[in-house]
């Protein structure tokens, strides 16, 4: 459970059995889900030391953000955001209450934020029931579970305790971040986070408009920018899937051909100044000379100056991907599967 490959107790409890005991285990020999949670929290603890903290109490501000926008829907925050059980990958759940799913939705769209909704259906006690669900794409994934106007007094219970489900509203919540953090000062740390635009937001703005920029087929034989920069981060997943800066190197690396074609390199770096680090801003900034360095037309003192530093390898790499991404046809991840799987590197805590 704490690597995700099972998201539920029942399940992992008795997969964890068939292994350990190899045949039929009584199910009050087993732990409780209180007792697996607590043991996933000092795995936690021992495996992502200071950073946890430093993500609960940034989860925990975005919760509130996001709450104060939907303010009209009473949401209230639920799960490992409020209890403080996150692990690497924890999402923020919020429960919404309204009649209208579109009035919720329309409040997204005025901000312009992504989001998924998702209808599930499930059978419990005999019945069955469909939740609605939105998948907020936010600085960390927020799921809002959406539930009629009259169901906002009930109480829900827990599937780790089977008590009373714990959750705060609005008010609630920001008597916790008061109490939790005394030096925190709630409107300025929200004020400074809507000034810092999400970078995932910003990186999705920039390549969006690359798929009605086309290309010299007889270089790009493929089509169009967006589809060839999806093709690139493909291949670059397969040589250093766990290299962030080098994936975002390899996504972002055109996306100045959506603002200057005539120099896109220059016009793709300063779009992304302030969201890329150094090291995947030194990729982007040197991939064209790379090729020369595969086509052996470089100068010594050019090539000298690039192998001197410490990504000269990636460099060459990102090059070569770049290169192998240009075939017809093939199949390449979309542009929300690329964004989403470099921001759980980015969430991932060591």
């Amino acid at each position: 459970m704490y690597l995700r490959q099972e998201s539920e107790y029942y399940r992992a409890k008795m997969k964890a059995a068939r292994r350990i005991c190899r045949g039929w285990v009584k199910p009050a020999d087993l732990p409780s889900n209180a007792e697996i949670r607590d043991e996933i929290q000092r795995l936690a603890r021992l495996h992502e030391g200071e950073r946890r903290a430093d993500n609960l109490r940034h989860m925990r501000m975005v919760a509130l953000r996001v709450m104060r926008l939907l303010a009209r829907f009473r949401p209230r925050l639920i799960g490992s955001t409020l209890t403080g059980h996150v692990r690497a990958g924890s999402d923020i759940d919020i429960h919404v209450f309204s009649d209208s799913l579109e009035a919720i939705l329309g409040v997204l769209d005025e901000q312009m934020l992504f989001y998924d909704v998702e209808r599930k259906r499930v059978r419990k006690d005999g019945s069955e029931r469909i939740y609605t669900h939105i998948h907020l794409r936010d600085e960390f994934p927020v799921e809002l579970t959406v539930y009629p106007a009259s169901m906002v007094g009930l109480v829900f219970k827990s599937s780790i305790t089977g008590k009373a489900i714990e959750r705060a509203s609005i008010a609630q919540l920001e008597q916790l971040l008061a109490a939790e953090y005394p030096d925190l000062i709630i409107d300025e740390e929200l004020a400074a986070m809507e000034e810092q635009p999400d970078r995932f937001q910003l990186y999705t703005a920039l390549l969006l408009p690359l798929e009605n920029v086309k290309q010299h087929p007889r270089y790009h034989p493929e089509g169009d920018v967006l589809y060839h920069s999806l093709q690139v981060f493909d291949l670059a997943c397969d040589e250093l899937p766990y290299d962030e800066e080098f994936l975002l190197a390899a996504l972002l690396h055109d996306v100045g051909k959506g603002i200057d074609p005539s120099d896109h390199v220059r016009a793709g770096l300063e779009a992304l100044e302030g969201f890329i680090t150094n090291r995947t801003a030194w990729l982007i900034e040197h991939h064209m000379e790379a090729h020369r360095i595969l086509d052996g037309t470089i100068g010594s003192r050019a090539h000298r100056r690039l192998r001197e530093h410490e990504s000269y390898q990636e460099l060459l790499l990102l090059s070569q991907c770049d290169r192998a991404g240009r075939a017809v046809g093939v199949e390449a991840p979309s542009l929300e599967e690329a964004i989403e799987y470099i921001r759980g590197l980015a969430y991932e805590m060591p």
